[in-house]
């Protein structure tokens, strides 16, 4: 009998079947696990190409029609798509977005979940949310979603999409989704790292490139005061390469002062300070490094040592680079070139001491021109009355010591006006007033006041006028003080022979030319014609009198009129001085043709070398107000004024001015303007301008000085006429016959 014994295998057979898809499934996710972590694109750090990647693999090996990437905003208030796959068009999009408020649900899963596995996506509590919206216009029935978690913070999810029919997801597709997941955070790490690097690259190449192109000298030092790096400018700085620096001594190469060593205790306690606090507050040091950069430095100007021995001012900061511990690793070292700076301000303050140092003299020679005009006022006024023996007689001896006081006096005063105007010249305070002038005029007068002196001496005085030089501009009295320093100084050196003046006219200008037959000056000496206090030599200080201020003062004052002085000199022949005056511009609001020059005062100036007038005036019951607080000049003036017949009341102050004007009565009034600089009395003077029947009083002021056109200005009075101290008897008489004739 045979038996036949049957199974049914069908159930065996399905498991067998069912038991290799898993485990040609695990074995494709193992695969593609492997590939992934051995994949190239990964080490390159393009998270858009590995994520790309990434979608691709997972999708080939889960068989589902679409994975995506979705990351959460800043915000956190939505995710939105970086990159999605769809096998079936085998594109990559992004850019879709979903909203944490309206999908409260699916949020919240992805906060608690490690996967979130739904077979019946539209139905399932967790994913219902995006049925409408999302899962039915796609067609997705199943979903498995893995969060993306990095360094402990929620940052998006990766989902894996199946459309068609329902799908249930193994344990193992769940954990191969978290190992995909696992995937886009190590990207993500490494793509901000990548970014991270770069960063800290292009910032290396950055500083690199600032620090070899800066013209500012920067130097790395290790806190061994070695030099571990230099940039070009600092090499240029010191004279050195970058190799003869490397490891040397920073100190070696730059003036080391005595507070240096304080000033590194300091900035390295205030470090050290610091770092304790942060430790014991418990901050990271790394977050504190520029502040301690910032905070703790020093800023001084040293010399630095050039290769070639020279000093270089700098200017140099130091900072403290903290390394990774917070400890100081380094020093920065800022260094830059302020030597033209300082040689500027060496210059400004040079500027600054002389100009302190010309205000000092300025005002020196103010104070000590009063105090020996005072002395020097007397003494040639009490001379000049000596002279005309008006209490009494001289014998022929007496006289000859009189004239030599009075000749003395005059010298002295002199060397004072050349003193004061040469102060006033390199100063920048004389100021010029320009006119037209007769040329003729300016060389007459020049030549009538030299010629006595000549003719003393033997010597022929010439001049000669080229037709054309008929008229210059220039300041009247400073033309002819430089042409009598000329011909004065032509006359003092000349011992025999003839001393010229030719006026010429270029094409730039006029020049005046003063040549003699004298002892000439030796070419050693050139130098110094033009200095003050200067003489051709020490040995004719004994030979022939002077300060060797004139022909300084010549100098400065023709080039304050745009002009200059030259000279030519042969030892033993004689010299050749050439006065040049530009060209000016037209004067404004002048006339074609000049007036003649007022006779009375021509002939005053011709005559201002003489002592005494001719014929004194003898006036009829005339008075006179003297206001002078100086006794020697009031006592000269009265006595004179009172022996040629004039009534005369001194006051030595102006406390009753406006009362004697009252009671005296007078016909004219001398006023020391040292007084009217009283702004009081300043007001009685224009007050006593404004009565009716004082309002054309003469008030002539006593001055030690020419006034400026500004000053005659304001003077009070209806005529505003002056004299000059020391006074002179032949400009008192002047003024004398001028107004009370």
């Amino acid at each position: 009998m045979q038996v036949v014994s049957a199974r049914d295998i069908t159930e065996h057979n399905q498991a067998q079947e069912a038991s290799r898809i898993r485990e040609n499934s695990r074995r494709r996710q193992s695969q593609t696990l492997v590939q992934l972590a051995r994949s190239k694109t990964f080490q390159q750090g393009n998270l858009n190409a590995v994520l790309r990647e990434i979608t691709e693999t997972a999708a080939r090996t889960l068989l589902v029609e679409r994975v995506g990437v979705w990351l959460y905003n800043e915000e956190r208030s939505k995710i939105e798509c970086i990159d999605l796959y769809d096998v079936r068009t085998k594109e990559h999009t992004f850019g879709n977005s979903l909203l944490k408020t309206n999908f409260p649900a699916y949020f919240q899963a992805l906060e608690e979940e490690r996967t979130i596995a739904v077979d019946d996506a539209r139905n399932d509590i967790r994913t219902q949310e995006l049925s409408e919206s999302y899962l039915s216009v796609l067609g997705i029935t199943s979903i498995l979603d893995a969060p993306i978690w990095l360094e402990g913070h929620l940052v998006g999810v990766v989902c894996h999409e199946h459309i068609g029919e329902a799908r249930q997801w193994t344990l193992e597709e769940e954990t191969f989704a978290g190992s995909i997941t696992d995937f886009v955070t190590l990207a993500m790490e490494a793509s901000e790292r990548n970014i991270v690097q770069e960063a800290l690259r292009q910032s290396e190449a950055q500083f690199r490139a600032i620090f070899e192109r800066s013209s500012i000298g920067i130097g790395l030092i290790d806190m061994k005061a070695q030099i571990v790096d230099t940039n070009l400018a600092l090499c240029e700085i010191l004279g050195y390469s970058q190799e003869e620096l490397y490891g040397k001594r920073f100190t070696d190469y730059i003036s080391i002062e005595r507070e240096d060593l304080k000033l590194y205790k300091q900035l390295m306690s205030g470090i050290r300070t610091d770092l304790k606090r942060t430790s014991r507050e418990g901050l990271q040091p790394s977050k504190h490094q520029e502040q301690l950069v910032e905070r703790h430095r020093i800023e001084i100007e040293r010399r630095c040592q050039h290769q070639n021995g020279s000093l270089v001012w700098t200017h140099i900061s130091v900072s403290v680079i903290p390394g990774s511990n917070g400890e100081p690793e380094f020093f920065l070292a800022m260094i830059e070139d302020i030597t033209e700076r300082k040689q500027t301000e060496l210059k400004i303050r040079a500027s600054q001491a002389a100009e302190a140092a010309s205000r000092a003299k300025s005002e020196f020679l103010a104070t000590m021109s009063h105090e020996l005009r005072t002395p020097l006022n007397a003494i040639m006024g009490l001379s000049q009355l000596l002279q005309q023996e008006i209490v009494g007689s001289l014998n022929e001896k007496q006289n000859e010591y009189v004239s030599c006081i009075y000749s003395s006096g005059e010298h002295l005063l002199a060397v004072i006006n050349d003193i004061l105007d040469l102060s006033k010249v390199e100063a920048g305070k004389e100021e010029l007033l320009l006119s037209s002038l007769l040329v003729s005029d300016i060389c007459n007068y020049a030549i009538w006041t030299v010629r006595d002196r000549a003719s003393e001496k033997g010597l022929q005085l010439t001049y000669k006028i080229d037709r054309e030089a008929d008229i210059c501009v220039a300041d009247e009295r400073r033309i002819k003080q430089m042409l009598l320093n000329l011909l004065s100084n032509a006359i003092k050196f000349t011992p025999a022979g003839e001393v010229s003046l030719l006026v010429k006219k270029v094409p730039q200008g006029i020049t005046f030319t003063v040549s003699d037959t004298g002892i000439g000056i030796d070419s050693s000496q050139f130098q110094f014609i033009f200095e003050p206090f200067k003489q051709l030599d020490s040995r004719l200080n004994r030979q022939y009198e002077g300060t060797g201020l004139g022909l300084a003062l010549t100098r400065k004052l023709a080039r304050l009129h745009g002009g200059d002085v030259t000279f030519t000199s042969t030892l033993g022949k004689g010299s050749q001085f050439t006065l040049f005056l530009p060209n000016p511009e037209r004067l404004e609001n002048e006339e074609d043709e000049i007036d003649e020059v007022d006779e009375t005062e021509e002939e005053a100036n011709f005559t201002s070398s003489s002592l005494f007038s001719s014929s004194p005036v003898i006036p009829t019951n005339k008075t006179i107000l003297l206001v002078e607080e100086e006794e020697n000049t009031a006592t000269l003036l009265q006595d004179y004024l009172h022996t040629i017949g004039y009534q005369v009341k001194w006051i030595d102050n102006a406390n009753e001015f406006l009362k004697q004007v009252e009671s005296f009565q007078p016909d004219l009034v001398f006023f020391d303007f040292q007084l009217v600089k009283n702004v009081h009395i300043g007001n009685l003077l224009n007050i006593l301008t404004k009565e009716p029947y004082r309002k054309h009083l003469p008030i002539i002021m006593m001055t030690f000085s020419e006034l400026l056109e500004e000053e005659i200005a304001t003077l009070p009075g209806s005529l505003n006429d002056y004299l000059v101290k020391p006074i002179r008897i032949v400009q008192l008489e002047s003024i004398l016959m001028k107004y009370l004739s």
